[in-house]
């Protein structure tokens, strides 16, 4: 799997726990979903992820079609 794959898989197990959270136990769990979602935001922006540097950092590789550092 490569790390775009799973940047979007972790963003997407991150939103919808922190709904499901929000939901059931409180509604300040609704904040880490707007920190997910501002942090995606940024990426798009500037082409550079927190969670990309970990995710290298662990091994995985960019994808083959990958037009970005």
């Amino acid at each position: 799997m490569t790390i775009e794959r799973t940047l979007r898989l972790i963003a997407g197990v991150f939103v919808m726990g922190s709904l499901a959270l929000g939901y059931f136990i409180s509604p300040y769990w609704y904040l880490f979903t707007a920190f997910v979602g501002l942090n995606l935001f940024q990426s798009g922006i500037t082409d550079w992820c927190p969670m990309m540097s970990f995710l290298r950092a662990l091994g995985m590789k960019r994808g083959e079609g990958s037009c970005c550092k």
